[in-house]
């Protein structure tokens, strides 16, 4: 049976205890992602993988997806209370040539010990900041139509465009449609 939520705090407190930073490749920073990716896949989060995820797997992604970072690709965001990460997002930023203007927001994760704290919302704009500052006026980004965060990007003033079902596979198994989203940023807006 899965862990009942956490109260929501209110969002002013929560995001104080928030820090968010660009992610560099250590060993316990690829841990830390391994651990939640594995947490997000094994409570239904649709974000690429399959259950069970082996450990071996989810750090060899992160360990790729920091190192496309290192390159200027992407920027992989972790977002902190204390010294403990409690979510992630990653803003891809490696377009093809005619895209110059686009980034991509992937992979969104909160730990579930921190869900509806204001984390995702802190991540996103955080994520939309630095695409801004490398000079994107669009952000794109698809999530689950089943048990996704479809909420927090509309809230978020994502707009959407449109849904493609049977897109991709549940962790648990099943299909999911994916829906499909986009915002205009800085002076595009």
């Amino acid at each position: 049976m899965p862990t009942p939520l956490p109260s929501p705090m209110p969002v002013d407190e929560a995001r104080s205890a928030i820090a968010i930073r660009p992610l560099d490749a250590t060993p316990e920073t690829v841990a830390a992602l391994a651990d939640l990716l594995i947490e997000t896949v094994a409570r239904g989060g649709s974000v690429s993988f399959m259950h069970p995820l082996a450990r071996a797997d989810a750090e060899a992604f992160w360990s790729g997806s920091l190192a496309a970072a290192g390159r200027g690709e992407r920027v992989v965001f972790g977002a902190f209370v204390g010294d403990r990460l409690a979510g992630t997002v990653t803003l891809l930023l490696d377009c093809p040539p005619n895209q110059p203007h686009r980034g991509e927001i992937a992979k969104m994760m909160t730990a579930v010990a921190h869900r509806r704290r204001g984390i995702g919302r802190a991540l996103l704009d955080a994520a939309e900041q630095v695409a801004v500052a490398r000079g994107r006026t669009l952000l794109v980004l698809d999530t689950a139509t089943d048990e996704g965060a479809a909420w927090l990007y509309e809230k978020a003033g994502f707009h959407f465009a449109g849904e493609i079902p049977d897109y991709a596979l549940k962790p648990h198994g099943g299909l999911t449609g994916t829906r499909i989203y986009w915002k205009r940023i800085g002076a595009a807006a």
